[in-house]
C-alpha cells in the first residue's frame, strides 16, 4: 500500500458525526510509515458534497467525490479490504497542499 492509493476500508465502529461504514479512502500517510507501521493514516471519500474548505473535489472511477480531510484518522491495516485504485497526481498535489495549509500556522 502506498500514499494516494485508494482502498475500501471498514470505518465502523464510530461515534457521533464520524464518517461510518465501508467506503473508499485515500491513504495519506508517507510510504516510509506505511512500510514500517501496522497502521495507515487515511482520509475518507464521499459523494455527498459539502462546501467546506477542508474537502477536496476529485473525480475517481468516473464519479465526483470529495476527499474529507476534516475526518482523517489512523486505522489498522486489517481494516483495509481492497485496493481499488490511485488518485491522480494533480489531486494528490491538491490534497498535499491543503494538508500543509491545515497544519501550518
Amino acid at each position: 500500500m502506498n500514499r494516494f492509493d485508494v482502498f475500501t476500508i471498514n470505518l465502523d465502529s464510530t461515534k457521533g458525526s464520524e464518517i461510518k461504514k465501508t467506503r473508499p479512502c485515500v491513504i495519506i500517510s508517507p510510504d516510509e510509515m506505511n512500510r514500517c507501521l501496522k497502521t495507515v493514516i487515511i482520509a475518507p471519500m464521499t459523494t455527498s458534497k459539502k462546501n467546506y474548505a477542508s474537502r477536496v473535489n476529485i473525480k475517481f472511477q468516473s464519479k465526483n467525490n470529495q476527499v474529507v480531510l476534516d475526518q482523517i484518522r489512523t486505522v489498522d491495516k486489517g481494516r483495509l479490504l481492497k485496493r481499488i485504485g490511485k488518485i491522480s497526481t494533480a489531486d494528490a498535489r491538491e490534497i498535499s497542499s491543503l494538508l500543509i495549509e491545515m497544519f501550518t500556522y
